[in-house]
This record gives structure tokens, C-alpha cells and sequence, in this order.
């Protein structure tokens, strides 16, 4: 899919430099192609869905291979993991959680071909421009990070393990960092992470469960 005349033709990148309206601002992110035309590789349009009145926010790392092709965050078997963590059915995570991540489009494969590309700090820096709008439009009572990219970027975390299990806070919104749900990851293997990792979900589902009805 690399250098596809999909990808090549959508590279129409526009930025406001005010937005009024979550809508908007997801017309412009939609079509983003500020990576690619810095040159950077990416394998995918960018991935994201939510709407406005939505009280709680999946951040991620990169959406994966499955993301990509289907353009709908959390689709993978990291999606249907991090859905029995928090205990919802597809519809009621995607009802609950608006869902973005660090950066929007699938970063291809590792070139050492095991698991997928890490996206560099320029394209990390060049898609939090659509994230910290997000955060300001959306203004979230609940904010998961997932992954320990996510959580350096975005909470400012050095490491994940001892954070795992306790919040702090994020534009207001209370902030849950957790491991990925990827089976690649090696993190649940020691028996005192799984332990972190069900603390963090206790208090998670409270705070999902805190938040009530989503409004329309």
C-alpha cells in the first residue's frame, strides 16, 4: 500500500489555525498527509473516531495493519483485548470512548520486520497538533493512555510499570496510563505487572462507570 495513488493523490493537508467545532477539525485531520509530505512512509489515511459530547478518550501509539485497512481505531486483537480489560461490547466502547492516538496513520512494518514501525518524534510532533485540539474541543472528563509511547508523550511518564495502577490528571480530565494490549508486548509475562494492570482496571471501570450516559 506503500506509495499508492490513494495516498500519493490525498495530499491536501490543511490547518487552521482556530477551530470552532470537533467537526471540523476531523475534516482536516481526515486528510492529513503532513508525514507523508514531510517523507515519512506511511501505510494507511489517518484513523480515528469520536464525537462531540463524548466524556472519555483512548489516546494510543499508531493505529496497526487491521486499523489501516478498515480506518477504525482498535480493530485489531489489541482492540477486542483492551475491550475485555474494560469489561464493554464494541458498541459500548465505541459509544463511551472517543479514540485517536500519538499518531493517525499506520507506520508501515519495522524494517527489521518484526512488528510495526515506531513513528519518529517529527511524526509525533507533526499529529499532536490534531491531538491537543482534541483535548481542548472534546474537553474530556476521562482520558486513557495506552502504551508506553503514549504515556512518555502525552503524561510525561519515563516509565510505565510504576505508573500503572494510579492516575494524574490531563487538561483537567483524570488520566489512567495502562500497558498495551498487544500480544507482542512481554509486559504481562512478570506475575507483579499483571497485578498493577488489574488495580488500574478496578479503578478504571469505576471511573467509566462514574461518567453516565454519553451525551448526544
Amino acid at each position: 500500500m506503500l506509495g499508492c495513488p490513494r495516498l500519493r493523490s490525498s495530499a491536501v493537508s490543511r490547518r487552521k489555525t482556530i477551530y470552532r467545532s470537533l467537526a471540523s477539525l476531523q475534516r482536516d485531520n481526515a486528510v492529513c498527509r503532513a508525514c507523508l509530505e514531510a517523507g515519512y512512509p506511511l501505510e494507511s489515511l489517518p484513523v480515528f473516531e469520536g464525537r462531540p459530547g463524548q466524556r472519555a478518550m483512548i489516546i494510543g501509539q499508531a493505529p496497526g495493519i487491521v486499523e489501516g485497512e478498515e480506518l477504525r481505531p482498535w480493530r485489531g486483537r489489541a482492540g477486542k483485548a483492551l475491550r475485555r480489560w474494560l469489561e464493554v461490547s464494541e458498541d459500548e466502547f465505541y459509544d463511551t470512548f472517543y479514540c485517536c492516538s500519538l499518531t493517525r496513520c499506520y507506520p508501515g512494518r519495522s524494517p527489521g520486520g518484526r512488528g510495526d514501525r515506531t513513528p519518529t518524534q517529527v511524526e509525533i510532533e507533526l499529529c499532536g497538533f490534531w491531538l491537543d485540539w482534541e483535548l481542548r474541543l472534546l474537553k474530556p472528563e476521562l482520558v486513557l493512555v495506552v502504551g508506553g509511547l503514549a504515556a512518555r508523550h502525552v503524561l510525561g511518564l519515563s516509565r510505565l510499570t510504576e505508573a500503572v495502577g494510579s492516575s494524574t490528571t490531563l487538561d483537567g480530565a483524570i488520566a489512567f496510563p495502562l500497558p498495551h494490549p498487544s500480544g507482542a508486548s512481554g509486559w504481562l509475562n512478570d506475575p507483579s505487572n499483571r497485578e498493577r494492570l488489574e488495580r488500574a482496571l478496578v479503578a478504571v471501570r469505576k471511573a467509566v462507570a462514574a461518567l453516565g450516559p454519553t451525551t448526544a
